[in-house]
């Protein structure tokens, strides 16, 4: 029996020993968002709480950002392993910093969440409307750096949309204030946060810049490219863990948004889960995710943005596509698949 005894615990030795090096192993990275801990926001939670993270050997440490073009330097300099950007500002970051250590590896807004939100009580019903009027827009905005494609896209006269840059904290304040008539954002965003400030629903009118024949992808997950060629398999866990992420949040929004609060109190949490519903169904779960996955890019299209991104940005260097984004990191089971 003592001799039984001593194998068991020997062997308990053994596995807690293997665990504590499993802990040991875990490659510990940062992840720049966008912005701040909103509903969309809380699928990356959901990777971390539920432990897909943990099961790729990753220990991942989220940090809120302060706009679309936050995250690309943070992550290009090495100070953040991933971050959260939006594919045009890649672009144009890579053009003026040529060899900069940086590339997208995992379309997440397969639609951009660029938007123009008006109200129809200051006569913005169609993107004609903005002619004759003021356009609040964040200089460093995602958004407003793709209204010059919407605008060629639809023939406006930019000569007569009058433009007052504005702060992302003040900018739905002054919609709501009627001190601007529009403002660029992101439609979950710009839509719900002038809602919460007391205009009703049926006085906004969100036209999705994707629908009027912008061809551009939104935000993606993007890689130091130095750490990615030296943690190839951390590059496609930390991939197949986002992904599991967000297909969890897409099952029970709610319950997404509730591992997100403790990160955020001043959150509500029903705001929330309406801002990551409207992000899943307008951005992230599309036809295209939902035939083929997430993560991916329509070659055709991708041409397309890219010439789109010509007409509005003068490249310093010849437009290099393959530098902006590869799927060499995607995983190749169905775990991209909703």
């Amino acid at each position: 029996m003592l001799q039984r005894a001593l194998k068991v615990a020997a062997l308990g030795l053994s596995l807690s020993g293997l665990s504590a090096g499993v802990a040991a192993a875990e490659t510990a990275v940062n992840f720049a968002l966008d912005w701040k801990f909103e509903g969309p926001a809380a699928p990356w939670f959901a990777a971390v709480d539920n432990g897909h993270f943990g099961a790729e050997g990753l220990k991942v440490e989220i940090q809120a950002g302060q706009g679309s073009l936050d995250a690309i330097p943070k992550v290009a300099t090495g100070a953040f392993q991933f971050g959260f950007a939006d594919m045009n500002s890649i672009a144009k970051f890579l053009d003026q910093n040529p060899g900069a250590p940086i590339t997208a590896v995992m379309i997440v807004y397969d639609k951009p969440a660029a938007a123009i939100v008006g109200r129809k009580s200051r006569g913005i019903n169609e993107l004609k409307d903005l002619e004759g009027r003021v356009l609040g827009a964040p200089p460093p905005d995602g958004a407003w750096s793709q209204f010059p494609a919407l605008a060629n896209a639809n023939g406006l006269d930019v000569s007569k949309i009058t433009v007052e840059p504005v702060g992302f904290p003040t900018r739905e304040p002054m919609l709501a204030e009627g001190k601007v008539d529009a403002v660029t954002g992101f439609s979950f965003t710009s839509f719900l946060n002038t809602r919460r400030l007391g205009v009703p629903a049926d006085d906004l009118t969100v036209l999705l810049m994707a629908d009027y024949g912008v061809h551009y992808y939104g935000n993606a997950v993007i890689v130091n490219t130095d750490f990615a060629r030296a943690n190839e398999a951390a590059v496609t866990g930390f991939i197949k863990a986002a992904a599991k992420g967000w297909q969890d949040a897409a099952k029970e929004p709610q319950k997404a948004v509730e591992g997100m609060i403790p990160r955020t109190p001043a959150s509500d949490v029903a705001l929330e889960t309406e801002r990551l519903e409207l992000a899943l169904r307008d951005v992230v779960v599309t036809d295209y995710v939902k035939a083929n996955g997430m993560g991916g890019i329509d070659a055709d299209r991708y041409a397309k943005s890219i010439e789109q991104l010509k007409e509005i940005y003068e490249f310093k260097n010849a437009p290099t596509p393959e530098l902006y984004y590869t799927d060499a990191y995607l995983p190749k089971d169905d775990s991209l698949k909703f």
